[in-house]
């Protein structure tokens, strides 16, 4: 007995500690898992980025604004009187020298390419920061349905408990009486039966709990699996009645149309500037400099100091209709955009009224399961009075337990089916925030 109660006293401590050791739930509520799923979600902070590489992209096309500026520093050797006689058409001498110097290639007009570029890379950056409107969009919305999932499997896991206790009483309550001769071991056997569904479903409401708490992980961007202790949300107002209202709503908010508006704008650009290829360039040059070191025995003397300015006029006549296909290629890109933002406000609309659609019969759900609970509830309540006065048989009580735990089930979905569900119509009307 002492080495019993040794254990146990070791067991219990061992337990204990343990219990102490465990990391308390964190507080949550819906504001702070959004907040923390826009700070933390790495699809989020990608979109970032992806921002900050398109202004990147507007300033490199900007770049044909200013000067080119580079300096050079030379020297060579060769045979005074020689001359270069193979290659390129060239009469240029050798001769020993050391020169440093700079050279500047200005662009004096292209035609308007480049103005049409410096636009196309400044629409394609505002597309991306619609993009990245969209993205928070995806996250919050999975936030949305992960933590009204994960409230629903903890609500059910509640349930579940309530049920196995429940029914643990009455197998209680009538193992005593067969024992007693007064009622039959098949009563036991129907309300054992009962016991084990609601254990099985207990074991089938905390597994799902644990997975509705990765998911909530995930949906927070979070690296590590963490414990929250969820804070209940109100239910949301019925869904509007105007449908049509919201059909309009969504073309107008949603970010992924705007990002394929802008993106169809870009592409008009980029053709124009890709027309433009095949108009005049106008570039100014300028060299200068100095070298400190020349061969003297050449027999025409060259000053140490140099500049050299010049205009170049380019003007494309033919290089195998290269720019013609670029030109084409270019319009057959945009048209390409623009059947896709066609495609994608076709997508929206439809989901605008399915998720409508979607949201109203989960909103009429709530009053029949209600309904469902109080009828089942008062039918198990007859049920158990019926039995214990033995007007009724074991089958009619078991029966009525299973209808109120179905009942409580489907209404506790109910609830956070609706607010889920809510939650995605505001998605699909731009009305996340």
């Amino acid at each position: 007995m002492r080495v019993i109660t040794t254990l146990v006293s070791i067991l219990t401590i061992g337990a204990a500690s343990l219990l102490a050791q465990a990391p308390a739930p964190i507080h949550l509520t819906l504001q702070d898992a959004e907040a923390l799923s826009l700070k933390n979600h790495p699809q989020v902070l990608a979109a970032q980025d992806v921002i900050s590489a398109a202004n990147q992209r507007a300033r490199e096309a900007r770049a044909a604004y200013y000067p080119e500026l580079n300096g050079d520093t030379t020297g060579s050797q060769g045979n005074p009187q020689g001359r270069i006689g193979a290659g390129y058409l060239t009469d240029s001498r050798l001769f020993n020298r050391y020169g440093l110097g700079v050279t500047l290639n200005q662009l004096i007009t292209d035609s308007g390419r480049t103005p049409n570029l410096v636009a196309n890379a400044r629409l394609r950056a505002n597309a991306s920061e619609q993009d990245y409107q969209a993205t928070r969009y995806d996250v919050l919305v999975g936030v949305n349905n992960a933590y009204f999932g994960t409230l629903r499997s903890q609500a059910l896991v509640r349930v579940a408990q309530e049920t196995v206790a429940t029914r643990q009483l009455l197998v209680n309550q009538v193992t005593a009486l067969a024992e007693n001769n007064l009622r039959s071991q098949l009563d036991v056997s129907f309300v054992s039966v009962n016991l084990a569904q609601a254990q099985l479903l207990l074991i089938s409401a905390q597994n799902e709990v644990q997975r509705a708490f990765a998911e909530l992980t995930r949906a927070l961007g979070s690296d590590q699996p963490a414990m929250y202790d969820l804070v209940e949300e109100a239910l949301p107002p019925s869904p509007p009645g105007d449908l049509e209202m919201l059909v309009a709503q969504a073309i107008q908010n949603r970010p992924e149309l705007a990002s394929l508006r802008l993106s169809l704008q870009a592409a008009n650009k980029f053709e124009q500037a890709e027309k433009d290829l095949s108009y005049p360039t106008v570039s100014f040059l300028g060299v200068g400099g100095y070298m400190p070191y020349i061969n003297q025995e050449l027999s025409v003397p060259i000053p140490k100091e140099y500049e050299g300015v010049g205009v170049n006029v380019q003007i494309p006549i033919f290089n195998g209709h290269l720019f013609t296909a670029r030109r084409e290629e270019a319009h057959y890109r945009a048209l390409e955009v623009d059947q896709r933002l066609r495609d994608r406000q076709q997508q929206i609309v439809r989901d605008v009224r399915a998720a409508w659609t979607t949201a109203n019969t989960a909103y009429q759900r709530l009053d029949v399961t209600a309904q469902f609970l109080r009828q089942a509830t008062l039918a198990n309540d007859l049920a158990k009075g019926r039995y214990d006065l033995g007007l009724s048989s074991i089958v009619e009580l078991t029966q009525a337990q299973l209808n109120v735990t179905q009942a409580e089930i489907e209404n506790l979905s109910a609830k956070y089916d609706y607010q889920s569900q809510y939650a995605t119509l505001q998605y699909t009307i731009g009305g996340l925030r």
